[in-house]
């Protein structure tokens, strides 16, 4: 096979791997994605065996084949949010500490690619309303958070390709595309400036949005990102590869965030977990660059690893609206034109596993809820729907509300007014998140519906706590220079903070007369944001009804009061002229919003990205250790060194332990998400987590999030599995961290039994449905479980980030055959579960369950083992990656 290396025309020192000439005439039907993971494999090929068969397995894809080979990927760069940076960064420093114990050097643990750390995930929405409600919300986060952000800051001084961008910057995704993200970036190999796709492993799941400009990437957990930070490639089977064929153009009256709901359904309904999706098609050019973003950024609603949109002359104007300068748009043409990574109206379509079309004229104004993002409503059909999710048992995710309560309602008094609380009514309407916050149609659509309900004399129902919080300073300053950021501070729609807000549950306090009203009475409180999450729980623990929609249906619905109505028959309210005013009278057409266009200008971009790592008089002045060591503080409550490295020696384990007599944690059902298992959200003071801060001195409004206190391993693992929503089936009719302590028989939460079962080395296990592990990359969804002596999981199916952080950490993924599970299988969860021979595992094999029952009858069971590639078995017997890092660097 010829490896060499050409030189780029036009750019006399400038080299790459050409594609073209490795693959031959096939290349041309060969996806684009796959173009993309075929130069990553030639890369590494010189140094790499497995990179070298990679080569030839990408080259002779197939697109319906039955076992996919693994394949080595090697991301140009790392991303990183403060959440699931913070551990990470913790982990570095950690494995440092480790290192450094093992008689090795500190400094030898570096991250030998590129690292960008974003801190958009710690400010919370807790004033809004008022003029300076941006100043207050980021006060109030340096005071909670100024711990942590010393580590960010001595990670800044002692990684050498370690950026942080400081609080109040914008959304990591949104950062990434409008300046980050290279599309081409040039590195040095053996001497030479090589160009390369800018490719990318970000610790959150919405990663996938900057598929949308042409660059491949994905979520991965934070101990992935670490992993490939320090030179590892990640195996991943070679994907089959859907095309995604667009047609026409999409309807007056609907938004792009109505055509992604949309696709996140019809992916869901296909099945396309751990596949890639790649759009073609007429209807594509009609599609801007930001909604193709949206788009790829809820992939991981869908399930599967990358919505890829390969770069053409959108993506060229795109670059130079955003800023990049004219070199690296010339560079990214030139490059990809020669590599045949250019999609024009004339290039061959590849051949696709399968091809599915999206008719853009059929697409209609959806909202997405009450507890999924792939539960898509027509807005027409919303009334309807909210009275059948009262009707429907929780588990369909309805409210199972019975008929004679349905009447019920509260009344608060807000500033004198009575307000009248029944089943639908809005306690949240959040514009946030990058999904919505990056694409300027539907934040001028929201904007332009706000002036026209101001002119009209409509105000937004006062029990609404309603936030603007954008992922980027370039959308104030648009919405400012077109007159419509007044308008939203109008309705209550102040400028909150730039960050994630209540799109990560960072939704703050509400109005506690508003809260005991709706307790009393036992309603169903509903949110509306223009978020990409509304998992059960997540968005405010006072809300079950939780719904998404583009910013401009979250205006509309704010101004209605309820998610109980028909917003195209029904009123949204009476204007000042006494007459009624519907959504069709203030929606504003598709030439209302382009013509605001010409006040998004490039200037915009370079004025707001010109400092973007340079932070307030607050960020510089905190104060931080240095070294190549960080200074644990035996008082922090934020950040502690973890225990993952505690007894480790320079001795590589050769043999995996038999598991015996394991007990079960929890049994759990189908879709239980990342949210149910990683802490997150606000941490209550009766929780174990509270109780813990309480006895370290702490009060109550000190508390913060768990997604903050996420460098503290004694807080999390307290908090894991603490979702007040969680069903778990060994205590039947209770919801939340609840299991059964089964030698004593005693109910107690899940951190107490585990502390007791781990004093009595009993190892333990969970068992779970469909989809185990749905939503973000949260490495605290693997490490929790490691922490509270989890060794084993066995579900119906894995979500893939999940799976692959759990193999991370040493947890061991089993899956059920396929017709198989707990309950046809007779498991109660009451059994003592065996596994004698895990040193005999290989990469997707099967395993037997032994399993003896209370009446001490044995019975066997296959498994699925889900560790998918000889190199996560190579990790999984170092007892982690974390582990199998060291001691690559031990020798």
């Amino acid at each position: 096979m010829p490896i060499s290396l050409s030189l780029l025309p036009n750019a006399s020192d400038i080299y790459y791997y050409p594609l073209r000439e490795i693959t031959g005439k096939e290349f041309d039907f060969l996806p684009f994605s796959l173009r993309i993971l075929l130069e990553s494999a030639l890369r590494q090929a010189a140094s790499n065996k497995a990179a070298r068969q990679a080569v030839d397995d990408i080259c002779q894809w197939k697109p319906n084949a039955e076992n996919r080979p693994a394949i080595p990927f090697a991301p140009t760069r790392v991303l990183m949010q403060d959440f699931t940076g913070v551990p990470a960064i913790v982990d570095l420093a950690a494995m440092r500490e480790a290192l450094s114990r093992m008689g090795g050097n500190p400094t030898d643990l570096e991250p030998v690619i590129p690292v960008d750390l974003v801190i958009d995930h710690s400010v919370q929405v807790d004033y809004t309303g008022v003029p300076n409600a941006l100043q207050l919300n980021l006060d109030k986060e340096y005071e909670r958070n100024s711990e942590r952000y010393q580590l960010l800051k001595w990670a800044q001084e002692a990684f050498q390709t370690v950026r942080v961008v400081p609080p109040s910057k914008g959304i990591i995704h949104q950062i990434n595309l409008e300046h980050l993200a290279t599309v081409v970036a040039v590195r040095e190999v053996n001497g030479k400036q090589v160009a390369m796709p800018d490719s990318v492993f970000g610790t959150d799941s919405h990663t996938t949005m900057i598929n949308g400009l042409g660059v491949l990437g994905w979520g991965v957990g934070g101990i992935e990102a670490v992993s490939a930070m320090l030179g590892k490639a990640v195996d991943i089977l070679l994907p089959d590869v859907i095309g995604l064929e667009f047609s026409g153009r999409l309807p007056e009256g609907v938004t792009p965030t109505d055509l992604t709901f949309t696709i996140v359904e019809r992916l869901r309904q296909e099945g396309v977990v751990g596949k890639f999706i790649e759009g073609f098609g007429d209807g594509l050019d009609s599609l801007s660059l930001a909604d193709r973003a949206m788009i790829s950024n809820m992939t991981p609603e869908t399930g599967a690893t990358a919505i890829f949109f390969p770069v053409d002359a959108g993506t060229l104007d795109y670059l130079r609206l955003t800023g990049r300068s004219e070199e690296q748009v010339d560079l990214v043409e030139t490059y990809c034109r020669v590599q045949g990574l250019f999609r024009d109206s004339d290039s061959i379509v590849p051949i696709f596993t399968k091809v599915i079309t999206i008719d853009l004229s059929r697409i209609e104004a959806s909202v997405a809820g009450p507890t999924r993002p792939q539960d898509r409503i027509a807005i027409r059909h919303m009334k309807e729907a909210f009275a059948e999710a009262m009707d429907k048992p929780h588990t369909e995710r309805g409210f199972a509300v019975p008929v004679h309560e349905r009447s019920k309602t509260g009344v608060v008094k807000i500033n004198d007014e009575e307000v009248i609380l029944s089943h639908g009514s809005l306690l949240i309407a959040a514009i946030t998140s990058c999904t919505n916050t990056s694409n300027p149609t539907v934040l001028l659509s929201a904007g332009l519906l706000a002036k026209k309900a101001v002119e009209r004399g409509l105000s937004v129902n006062p029990v609404v706590k309603c936030s603007l919080m954008p992922g980027s300073r370039v959308v104030t300053a648009y919405l400012e220079k077109a007159g419509l950021l007044d308008s939203l501070a109008a309705l209550g729609f102040d400028l909150t903070g730039y960050g994630c807000g209540s799109c990560i549950g960072n939704s703050g306090p509400l109005n506690q007369t508003v809260v005991d009203a709706m307790r009393e009475n036992d309603i169903v409180a509903a949110s509306i944001s223009s978020a990409n999450r509304n998992f059960e729980g997540r968005i405010s623990p006072h809300t079950r009804a939780n719904y998404l929609a583009s910013p401009p249906f979250v205006v509309a619905y704010a101004l209605a009061g309820t998610m109980n109505i028909d917003l195209m028959s029904e009123p949204l309210g009476v204007g000042a002229n006494g007459n009624q005013v519907y959504l069709s009278d203030i929606f504003p057409a598709k030439a209302e919003v382009e013509a605001l266009f010409e006040s998004i200008t490039s200037q915009l971009f370079k004025e707001s990205y010109q400092d973007l790592f340079e932070g307030d008089g607050t960020w510089q002045a905190i104060n931080t250790s240095s070294g190549a060591r960080f200074k644990w503080q035996d008082d922090s409550t934020y950040i502690q060194e973890p225990p993952y490295f505690e007894g480790m020696t320079d001795k590589r384990s050769e043999t995996i332990s038999p598991i015996r007599d394991a007990r079960v944690l929890l049994l759990l059902g189908d879709s239980i998400t990342t949210d149910h298992i990683s802490p997150a959200g606000a941490i209550p003071s009766t929780s174990d987590a509270g109780q813990y801060l309480k006895e370290l001195g702490l009060k109550t409004y000190e508390f913060n999030s768990f997604g903050a206190r996420r460098g503290n391993d004694r807080v999390m693992v307290r908090g894991t599995f603490g979702n007040i929503r969680i069903k778990n089936q060994l205590v039947p009719g209770v919801e939340g961290s609840v299991t059964r302590h089964f030698d004593s028989g005693e109910q107690m939460s899940i951190f107490q039994a585990s502390q007791r079962y781990q004093s009595e080395d009993v190892p333990l296990m969970v068992i779970a449905g469909k989809e185990y592990g749905t939503g973000s990359s949260r490495d605290w969804a693997a490490k929790g479980p490691m922490l509270l002596g989890v060794k084993v999981v066995i579900a119906e199916s894995f979500e893939r980030i999940h799976r692959s952080n759990l193999v991370g950490m040493g947890v061991l993924p089993l899956q059920f055959l396929p017709g198989q599970n707990a309950q046809s299988l007779g498991i109660t969860g009451e059994e003592h579960f065996s596994f004698n021979s895990l040193d005999d595992i290989v990469p997707q094999g099967v395993q037997i369950v032994s399993v003896v029952n209370a009446e001490g009858i044995r019975i066997e069971f296959k498994v699925r083992v889900r560790i998918d590639t000889a190199a996560e078995l190579v990790m999984f017997r170092a007892g982690g990656i974390l582990h199998e890092a060291l001691y690559d660097r031990l020798g």
